[in-house]
């Protein structure tokens, strides 16, 4: 009887500590984003919302305060208000863009391609397996077959052009491919 109160004490220490743990960083007390998706803004004014999200893609709306990204290669801080922040930028005509976010646990990064059909934005999200495959997917076939070897080369041609004039430049896309590799890794 003499260790009781002492294992009293042990145990509900022990428990506290347990029972309380958190893993989830919003509620630890270091507010990251560790994932995010894009839509467009619900005012429809030409301008993407950008929301943080949690593995499974569900909204984190305890996300509160100022995080630095990077839009299309440029700095931009956001304001995120119930897991919400809106880019200032309004988009004009369809382009690719690419949204990258660095904190303590990695980078994160997405390319979307935004399609603008009048006063619509309509946002595909751009696997990184896909900028690899496609290109590769028309070298093999020219190598397969020779009388292709032109009409592979044209495409190759038009690919680039459609993707550079859209704003995805050779830059863009290797980073993010090197993004998309790392996620593997």
């Amino acid at each position: 009887m003499k260790f009781f109160p002492f294992l009293t004490v042990f145990f509900l220490s022990v428990f506290s500590f347990t029972s309380f743990s958190q893993s989830d960083p919003v509620k630890a007390g270091s507010i990251a984003i560790n994932n995010f998706i894009v839509k467009e803004n619900l005012l429809k004014n030409d301008k993407i919302a950008i929301i943080a999200c949690d593995e499974s893609e569900r909204p984190l709306e305890n996300i509160s305060g100022i995080f630095q990204f990077s839009i299309n290669g440029f700095k931009q801080v956001l304001k995120f208000n119930d897991g919400v922040a809106i880019s200032p930028q309004q988009i004009d005509k369809s382009t690719f863009i690419y949204l990258r976010h660095e904190n303590e646990s990695g980078t994160h990064s997405k390319l979307y391609y935004v399609l603008k059909k009048e006063s619509d934005l309509r946002l595909f999200k751009i696997n990184w397996l896909i900028l690899v495959f496609v290109p590769l997917i028309i070298i093999f076939l020219a190598t397969m077959f020779r009388k292709f070897i032109l009409i592979a080369v044209v495409l190759l041609i038009l690919l680039y052009f459609f993707n550079t004039s859209n704003g995805l430049n050779i830059p863009t896309f290797f980073q993010t491919v090197f993004d998309g590799l790392k996620s593997v890794f």
